[in-house]
């Protein structure tokens, strides 16, 4: 008789098994917002590369703050992974070959078994709520029954908005200091493609460099003739606040709202409704 009685396969096309139903989960912060939204509470939570000491706030979204940060990119070595005392690493892919965040040296050291569920730019974002929300279940959590009414309840917001009379043009950027920002190519972000699927209008930067992201200046930016700017609020950006004299900044938010916007949005329903929701009132502004 097999010993395994748990068993689930990633977005990689592992099967990851065990003799038990994992219960201490230590999970990318991202993931770890997503599974305490379905109701599974992580015992850590880890950040990436891009991430510093402290869990970045707006990736941690609505999870405890007791919840223990053990760490980001090489910071996250066996000891500080084996404090938590793990039987499962929740990461997310971009590849849908490697884990993101954590080093899974680290983690086969500690003989812990990681599952990575992606968060790639073709993924639908549909799929990557549902992914997440296979897991939670996977893990003994029970399946919110009223999540696909808040999450229709919401995309029919965004496109009731956005078939309204002069709805805004949509500029998502990243600000990386006072000379250079990254702007958004819509195509290649879950969210961003979901938007412009409910008719949303998203400029796209155009020809350039890099696969997410166009590198560019600031008048570049406010050159594309945005109404409605989505800026990255996550703790590796440069804050509104600091681009108060930059000339090209002033010249594309005067008059035009700047909604926050976190890249790394949890995958689950009541959260990704929130920022459905927050963007569909944006247009009406």
């Amino acid at each position: 008789m097999s010993s395994t009685t748990w068993e689930f396969t990633d977005d990689r096309g592992s099967v990851i098994r065990a003799a038990r139903r994992p219960e201490r989960v230590v999970a990318y912060i991202r993931a770890g917002a997503a599974l305490h939204e379905y109701g599974l509470t992580p015992a850590g939570i880890f950040g990436s590369g891009h991430d510093g000491e402290q869990a970045d706030p707006v990736k941690a979204g609505g999870l405890p703050a007791d919840v223990p940060y053990l760490g980001a990119g090489k910071t996250l070595d066996e000891e500080a992974l084996g404090a938590a005392a793990p039987d499962l690493v929740v990461d997310v892919t971009y590849d849908d070959h490697f884990a993101y965040a954590v080093d899974e040296g680290v983690a086969a050291g500690l003989r812990v078994p990681v599952v990575a569920l992606s968060v790639a730019g073709g993924t639908p974002l549909t799929s990557l709520v549902a992914r997440f929300a296979a897991l939670a279940e996977a893990l003994g959590v029970p399946a919110d029954p009223a999540a696909g009414d808040v999450l229709a309840e919401a995309r029919t917001a965004v496109r009731t908005a956005a078939a309204g009379p002069g709805a805004p043009r949509v500029l998502v950027l990243s600000a990386a200091g006072t000379e250079q920002v990254h702007l958004a190519r819509p195509g290649t972000w879950p969210e961003l493609r979901h938007l412009a699927e409910l008719g949303v209008d998203l400029v796209d930067p155009g020809p350039g460099p890099g696969l997410n992201w166009l590198t560019t200046d600031w008048e570049y930016a406010a050159g594309l003739g945005a109404d409605l700017v989505l800026a990255d609020a996550r703790g590796n950006a440069v804050p509104p606040a600091d681009l108060a004299g930059v000339p090209g900044w002033t010249r594309l938010t005067s008059g035009h709202p700047v909604l926050p916007w976190n890249p790394e949005l949890a995958p689950a329903p009541r959260v990704t409704a929130r920022f459905l929701r927050d963007v569909a009132a944006a247009l009406t502004d």
